[in-house]
């Protein structure tokens, strides 16, 4: 602990050393950042997190956990929880960022080799993408509502492809559109984004937390509801085999942050700046908007004689065309800037990493579009239980094997100390055999084997035993565990002979 402590309190950001630039393994987008470009102090993270944090999956997070019988304070606590643990990755893995001023794809080049790193840049790429896909599938569903009101012929129009009208492919690409142009754009544009969003749909969630307790005279009957888990309910005893499934899903919701934290904390001016900022600006936000999510909910009960979770349902009550003007407006950047933000970042940098000297960040976005929409995420959220427990909780398993092995050997193995020029050259110290880290893949088939069979049973594929399903069920916790533990053993072993 003491030693761990001395890392982060070494504010010192060492000149880094021009890589060669007529290497194949090196471009523009994922070289170090300079000092000069070191602008994020801790209100930048906490705005970032604030931004990201505050959007309509989570204001929507906790319905799932109450509609399978969790109370508001149970669904609520377990969404704080789950964004306590997953902090302590993500402040970890932003170290070397800080450290360095290198992108994730980079940060993966000393465990898993030069070329290696493409495995979990990809798969972290690919789960991106899905989230790209929802958070946009969510903006063109916002459009589509909102203007369902004032030209209510769209919603009678028949369906054109996959059940989906005319008018709701269109709002989809012309949300999907906006989200291009912002990437063409570039970087800083993103920045701009989320400084305008994060007060905004605070106001907006604070405002319809105030209209729901002034129409409702209170927060209603869902917050006044015992647990399904309670003595004497319908899932008495129950409580704990449904709560540790559901906390590795909320540490799955951000779990793919964890690992690309670094392509944000590469420009922060301290690790001092990067640590609060996150620890200020994650669970706080993630625990109030989830709250003001399942409030407003319960008071629509009482005033509307139903549970209405979808803010965007809910904003279509009002009759007044500046409010729903401004409604509109506020979903649409408020979901644009998360999205661009927590999904186009990351897998824009995987991308270029894959093909440095073809593909630049710029490029690597546009893939994460047209793979957003093959990705088909008007499947994914179709069915909630399936939204929690075969997509967060599947891909969670995958990234808790890849934070484990990138913690260990950043950690563990070297000391939170790394040869910056050889994070871009072949043959040098992280080249491995053939610029791939053979140690590191079977850590990582190691730590994910354990919960492919309970993930199969769970989507239907294979009967399964109900130990299978049981560890399935801590799939983040298992595969980081076994994982770190196997990265290190097998390195211990390989330097002894």
């Amino acid at each position: 602990m003491r030693r761990l402590s001395a890392i982060f309190l070494d504010s010192d950001i060492p000149e880094h050393p021009e890589p060669v630039q007529r290497s194949p393994y090196w471009n523009k987008d994922i070289a170090p950042v300079g000092k000069a470009r070191r602008t994020w102090a801790t209100k930048d993270f906490a705005v970032l997190w604030i931004s990201m944090s505050a959007c309509i999956p989570t204001y929507m997070l906790a319905s799932s956990l109450i509609a399978e019988g969790m109370n508001w304070r149970q669904a609520v606590a377990t969404i704080f929880l789950g964004n306590c643990i997953v902090l302590l990755p993500m402040v970890l893995n932003a170290h070397a960022g800080t450290k360095y001023g290198i992108p994730y794809p980079v940060y993966c080049r000393p465990a898993f080799g030069i070329l290696g790193a493409n495995v979990p840049a990809l798969l972290r790429a690919l789960v991106a993408c899905g989230w790209f896909g929802i958070q946009t599938w969510i903006g063109g569903a916002a459009i589509y509502k909102l203007l369902g009101l004032f030209l209510p012929s769209m919603a009678g129009a028949p369906p054109l492809f996959e059940g989906l009208n005319a008018a709701q492919w269109a709002c989809f690409l012309l949300f999907w559109g906006v989200n291009m142009y912002v990437i063409h754009r570039g970087v800083e544009s993103i920045r701009v984004l989320l400084n305008i969003k994060a007060p905004l749909l605070i106001a907006l969630g604070l405002a319809l937390l105030g209209w729901a307790y002034a129409q409702a005279g209170g927060f209603g009957p869902m917050l006044a509801a015992p647990s399904a888990f309670d003595v004497g309910q319908p899932k008495e005893g129950r409580f704990w085999a449904f709560f540790f499934p559901a906390l590795t899903a909320m540490i799955g919701f951000w779990a793919t942050l964890s690992l690309n934290i670094p392509d944000f904390s590469r420009y922060a001016k301290s690790q001092k700046d990067q640590v609060w900022g996150q620890a200020l600006g994650l669970p706080l936000t993630m625990g109030l908007y989830s709250f003001i999510g399942v409030a407003v909910t319960s008071a629509t009960v009482v005033i509307y004689g139903r549970s209405i979770w979808d803010p965007v349902d809910l904003i279509a009550k009002f009759k007044n065309p500046l409010v729903l003007a401004l409604a509109l407006a506020a979903l649409c950047l408020a979901t644009l800037a998360t999205n661009i933000a927590a999904n186009v970042v990351g897998p824009a940098n995987d991308f270029s990493h894959l093909w440095p000297e073809k593909i630049d960040f710029r490029m690597g976005g546009y893939i994460t579009g047209i793979v957003g929409i093959l990705i088909q995420p008007w499947k994914l959220i179709a069915d909630p239980s399936g939204y929690i427990f075969k997509w967060l909780v599947a891909y969670s398993s995958l990234l808790g094997s890849i934070g484990g092995i990138l913690i260990c050997d950043y950690y563990v193995l070297r000391g939170a100390k790394l040869d910056a020029r050889a994070l871009y050259e072949k043959d040098g110290a992280y080249w491995y055999v053939n610029g791939v880290n053979g140690v590191a893949m079977a850590a990582l088939v190691l730590g994910v084997a354990p919960v492919i069979p309970g993930f199969l049973g769970v989507v239907g594929l294979m009967d399964v035993s109900p130990l299978w399903t049981s560890l399935y069920s801590y799939a983040w916790f298992l595969s980081f565990a076994v994982s770190f533990a196997a990265y290190r053993i097998l390195m211990k072993w390989g330097d002894d002979s």
